[in-house]
């Protein structure tokens, strides 16, 4: 597999990690201080849109399973098509409508389908691994240039969206000192003006972010579609048919590596979610860095991309097991910066929780083709399973990230939230500051300890290579 078309690849996978970047560190409290709806509604908004990008996960992967070969494979005509309505989709997500009794709507309706959109796009894109080659090395490879790009493109997106909105979330007023001001007023005062129509700065910086990033979509889909080819199942003989969507779901489900994988990386990227979710909200509110936030996500992001070949040589060395443990130095670093809020302390935090990052989105993508291989192994008459393990994997992890989402959106409703004021109540301040160290760290260790279990080792791996090899 050349490098051109590693590259072409990886580039494809960018624009989905761009406008996914975005929204996971800044659309929480653009429905908080910018839309001006309740956390109550703004926690359904998460966790429905998230909940239906987790429910077209299944349904992409029953069509996509019967899709048949085209002139330009069986998966790339479904990435194509279903790349302008995502962008519209996305635009119109952060779009501010003129009329205030119906934002909840508008949001609910086009963030799921942003959601949706965005898994008819991203289920074809991760099978398309398994038809770029044969060879689990090359495989391996195109993965990590996958998650270099992807992190990079989290990166452009959350860096590109906080630099151009920053503005729209600071005030003057909310730099007067906390302790030296304690007047009630100081609490109760709005630090954002009501932006009452599309046309105020806070709605215009949003939506410049919106267009530069549909932009930035548009780009890497055309060069992934001229800069890869996709090839038909190496392994299936003419003779073999494909395995029926509801049967190979039952065989997936049964599979004991795949549910030890999917069960841990469940746990750790729901883990993932609410610190990128609430990171945002825990600086402006929690931690009295208001001015920094979007710096903090910039070195949080550059850290991931610049240790992702750190994590793709770690694990070709010593073990995809072994490179998991990376993914708990987050832990202690995060409950410092709760315990202790200081400037230098969250940037080092922020430096150390991106190498924990690049380990938890490398890690799964990398290991889950050699669950399929496995799968293959044990059933080698049968083709088109490759969707049914992708597209069952995101649904999963989309759901368990919707559920944290949204009841951390609730748990802040419940500790009384208010948009645009200063300084929260003590109890908000708890909330985010348990969202953001203790809850995580629980999760993750509980993921971790599950991934114990995962029986495919290296040896295991190379027997299941050679095998297939003699199966082609």
């Amino acid at each position: 597999l050349s490098m051109c078309s590693k590259i072409c690849y990886a580039i494809g996978g960018a624009p989905n990690q761009v406008a996914g970047s975005a929204a996971s560190f800044f659309l929480q409290i653009y429905l908080l201080d910018i839309a001006h709806i309740t956390p109550f509604h703004a926690s359904l908004v998460l966790f429905i849109g998230k909940a239906s990008g987790a429910v077209t996960d299944p349904v992409a992967g029953f069509f996509i399973s019967k899709s048949r070969w085209t002139k330009i494979g069986r998966l790339m005509p479904w990435v194509l098509a279903c790349t302008p309505f995502t962008i519209i989709s996305y635009f119109l997500m952060w779009y501010l409508p003129p009329f205030v009794s119906g934002r909840v709507a508008w949001y609910l309706t086009f963030h799921c389908l942003f959601q949706a959109l965005t898994t008819l796009f991203q289920v074809p894109y991760s099978a398309l691994t398994m038809f770029l080659s044969t060879d689990q090395k090359d495989r391996d490879s195109a993965t990590a240039y996958r998650m270099t790009m992807e992190v990079l493109g989290t990166l452009i997106g959350a860096s590109l969206q906080g630099q151009i909105v920053a503005s729209a979330h600071v005030s003057p007023h909310c730099t007067v000192n906390p302790s030296v001001n304690t007047t009630d007023s100081w609490h109760d005062t709005p630090s954002i003006p009501d932006p009452s129509d599309p046309l105020s700065h806070q709605g215009k910086v949003y939506m410049i972010a919106a267009g530069v990033i549909a932009g930035v979509y548009l780009l890497g889909i055309v060069i992934l579609f001229l800069g890869v080819k996709e090839r038909d199942d190496p392994y299936a003989l003419n003779s073999d048919r494909a395995i029926p969507f509801c049967k190979g779901l039952a065989l997936t489900m049964k599979h004991g590596p795949y549910v030890k994988l999917t069960a841990s990386f469940l746990l750790i990227s729901t883990a993932v979610q609410l610190e990128q979710g609430n990171f945002v909200l825990f600086c402006t509110h929690a931690a009295g860095l208001r001015n920094h936030f979007q710096y903090l996500v910039v070195t949080i992001l550059v850290s991931a991309v610049v240790s992702v070949p750190f994590w793709q040589k770690f694990l070709q060395r010593f073990g995809k097991k072994c490179a998991a443990c990376g993914i708990s130095w987050m832990i202690p670093f995060a409950v410092m910066l709760v315990t202790i809020p200081n400037l230098i302390l969250a940037y080092f935090v922020a430096f150390v929780s991106g190498l924990s990052i690049a380990a938890s989105l490398l890690l799964p993508w990398s290991m889950l083709p050699d669950v399929v291989d496995n799968f293959r192994l044990q059933n080698p008459h049968g083709k088109g399973h490759e969707t049914i393990f992708y597209s069952s994997y995101v649904f999963f992890t989309k759901m368990s990230a919707g559920i944290g989402l949204g009841i951390s959106a609730a748990g802040l409703e419940f500790t009384g939230y208010k948009p645009g004021i200063c300084r929260q109540s003590d109890d908000v301040i708890l909330t985010l500051k348990l969202l953001i160290g203790a809850v995580p760290a629980i999760l993750i260790l509980l993921g971790l300890f599950i991934l114990l279990f995962y029986p495919i080792t290296e040896e295991s791996r190379k027997e299941t290579k050679l095998a297939l090899e003699e199966l082609r």
